[in-house]
């Protein structure tokens, strides 16, 4: 670490970075959601370089790059109110704030990191996600227990799905049929049909259920419980919990690697006793391999399509660190905006 700021990354480690990632394919970028300084910072996936920082909505939470890599969309609370900084420091008050407040997506072209639209979704929106053909963009509204769905061609709310109670994190099933929700005050997964777009049912999960997600092959669902410091497996044919894994502290993104062998967890803690590990889970065992030291407040997770590097998102300290899946360490850590949350990959 230096005291110029510029404590990321050595040259040394830069200059073997840019010699790897020459050497394999082309890279894409990683998009990173600045909930505190409302922007979305853009890096280069192989060198970790900062390309650019793009103005947004107020308090983005969430980020995702659509499938085909040309869009990238951002949920938020609409335009930016003028404040002075010392008003982020409330965040319990300005949560309960944006509840009341309409929430939108605001997409950037990912060619020129320009902001394209800007579409109203509900109210408190959290996480966006795209249906696996790039259709359909679902938005989940923790404000009014609702998620939006939006056409992703015309940029136009299409239809609104009634779920649990306070939905957060979405994913879909890789076959793209359907979409679980984790409802953060239901104790509750959500199941959407994507083709009636319509809640077929409610799985019970535990306490504070965060984000979900699935291996790649389908076999297997996920649920992170931020209230009980666990990590629910579920059965996507019968849906039911099969187990519980204990993690470290408040839980909240996870996200499995491509061969879907290994799941990886986030631990947030909290802004007192802040976690700053990723606990790395084998998937046959069932048991917590590694456990990783990144940054303060480790939260979001978005890995590549090689499923070489994860990204991790540090909110307290207003960090990016990058994860070589193989070796289980990480390789270089880069300042992003302030409170980064979601985490995108541009393939």
């Amino acid at each position: 670490m230096s005291g110029t700021g510029n404590w990321l990354v050595t040259a040394a480690m830069l200059s073997g970075l840019w010699g790897v990632a020459g050497a394999g394919a082309a890279a894409g970028k990683v998009y990173v959601a600045n909930e505190e300084s409302d922007t979305v910072s853009v890096l280069d996936a192989a060198s970790f370089r900062m390309l650019a920082h793009v103005r947004v909505g107020a308090k983005p939470h969430n980020v995702q790059a659509s499938p085909d890599g040309q869009r990238v969309w951002v949920t938020n609370n609409g335009e930016p109110v003028t404040a002075d900084a010392s008003a982020h420091q409330g965040m319990g008050k300005e949560e309960h704030q944006a509840m009341g407040r309409a929430g939108a997506v605001w997409v950037i072209d990912a060619s020129s990191d320009a902001v394209v639209a800007k579409i109203p979704v509900g109210l408190h929106p959290a996480h966006v996600v795209l249906t696996p053909d790039g259709r359909f963009a679902y938005v989940t509204n923790g404000g009014d227990n609702t998620l939006s769905v939006i056409d992703a061609s015309t940029q136009r709310r299409v239809s609104t799905i009634a779920v649990g109670k306070f939905p957060h994190g979405i994913r879909f099933s890789p076959d793209g049929t359907q979409a679980y929700v984790a409802n953060l005050k239901g104790g509750t997964v959500s199941v959407v049909d994507t083709a009636s777009q319509k809640e077929v049912t409610q799985i019970p999960v535990g306490k504070g259920p965060a984000q979900v997600g699935f291996t790649p092959d389908g076999r297997l669902a996920f649920v992170s419980l931020s209230e009980e410091n666990a990590v629910a497996v579920i059965d996507p044919a019968t849906r039911k919990v099969l187990r519980r894994i204990a993690v470290g502290t408040v839980p909240i993104q996870l996200f499995a690697t491509p061969d879907s062998r290994t799941l990886l967890v986030a631990n947030q803690g909290t802004r007192k006793r802040p976690g700053k590990t990723i606990s790395m889970i084998d998937l046959g065992s069932f048991e917590v391999v590694k456990t990783v030291e990144t940054g303060s407040g480790t939260h979001g997770v978005a890995l590549d399509r090689e499923g070489r590097y994860a990204y991790i998102t540090n909110t307290y300290a207003g960090s990016l660190s990058v994860l070589d899946i193989s070796k289980r360490s990480v390789v270089a850590t880069v300042p992003v905006g302030k409170g980064p949350n979601g985490v995108s990959v541009r393939p």
